[in-house]
């Protein structure tokens, strides 16, 4: 098992966007002209740009106040500094090995609980009701945080949807297992594939949504295309990306870092400051796109959405159950 706490060390805290993006530029057309040499890689070098050109605009999504006086974290941060270990441990990884990942045709699986298993297409989520776009805080137990304008739909309305029983107590969330497109698999970093999961009444809360895009744009790969949780008040590692299969279950799912590491990783996964990860602390952060200087900022209880979520713990140690 590897378990690895990477550098934050990003392109923008080196060098400025236009020097970067020329950097980024001068590479793609030195690389082009190698293997223009070779008929071998054309083919590969064309299907790669294609991948990680292929962005696609959302025009039909209401815009909403969440976050919205917020400043927003630059989306080639967003798309270039990732944690998905299906594509590899370092936070370089994602944004290399998933170009050529395709995530259509896709749909999801509703099973479990539920009245009648379901398939839900991922065209249709545009038609459950109209997406929405909402500026969310993110921060990651590393330490480190963004500020992400996400284009989804509240998972409320999907659960209405799929119908679950009074037996549904837990949703889990099953990403997609395929070696082929997601290199990372191949090592037995977590036990493939990876699974999350939330309690009913927090994938019912109004914060929940399913992510479908980011920056009025598809999500890229790299970001969790084409579906994804996002909850505010979580630390990241609870946003199961290229979610296949959503079952409503009775108990607690046995989710990917709770099994790897459950000293350091809970199932509820709260921000939480006052409990340290037994490798650092948790009571600051660094807010990604300022630069390698960029001064920590004191970290906030459920990530600063306190209003909206803490009732939903009343009672609840969550010393113990972090």
């Amino acid at each position: 098992m590897l378990i690895t706490k990477k550098s934050d060390v990003i392109p923008s805290d080196i060098t400025s966007k236009e020097n970067f993006e020329n950097r980024r530029t001068l590479i793609k057309a030195t690389g082009a002209s190698i293997v223009t040499a070779s008929g071998i890689f054309t083919g590969m070098l064309n299907r790669t740009a294609n991948a990680a050109s292929s962005k696609q605009k959302i025009s039909n999504f209401v815009k909403t106040k969440y976050g919205v006086d917020e400043k927003l974290t630059p989306y080639d941060d967003v798309t270039s500094y990732n944690n998905y270990y299906e594509f590899g441990t370092s936070k370089t990884d994602p944004s290399i090995e998933s170009r050529l990942f395709e995530p259509s045709p896709w749909s999801i699986s509703i099973e479990g609980a539920v009245k009648k298993n379901k398939q839900i297409g991922i065209e249709d989520f545009f038609r459950l009701a109209p997406l929405e776009e909402r500026i969310y805080r993110m921060r990651c137990v590393e330490g480190w945080s963004m500020v992400i304008p996400w284009l989804g739909l509240p998972l409320s309305k999907l659960i209405q949807w799929a119908e679950p029983t009074a037996n549904a107590k837990f949703v889990e969330f099953i990403s997609l297992s395929d070696d082929r497109m997601m290199p990372g698999q191949r090592i037995p970093v977590l036990d493939w594939p990876y699974v999350e999961g939330l309690r009913m009444d927090e994938a019912m809360n109004p914060l929940t949504i399913m992510a479908l895009g980011m920056y009025g744009e598809v999500l890229p790969n790299q970001n969790g295309a084409p579906l994804r949780l996002v909850v505010p008040w979580k630390y990241g590692f609870k946003g199961a990306k290229a979610i296949v299969k959503i079952r409503f279950t009775e108990t607690m799912p046995k989710t990917s870092w709770v099994k790897a590491g459950p000293n350091e990783y809970g199932f509820y996964a709260n921000v939480n400051p006052t409990v340290d990860h037994p490798r650092w602390t948790q009571s600051s952060e660094r807010r990604i796109g300022g630069g390698l200087f960029t001064p920590r900022i004191k970290t906030q209880m459920f990530n600063g959405y306190t209003e909206q979520v803490g009732q939903l713990y009343t009672g609840l140690d969550l010393s113990k159950n972090f």
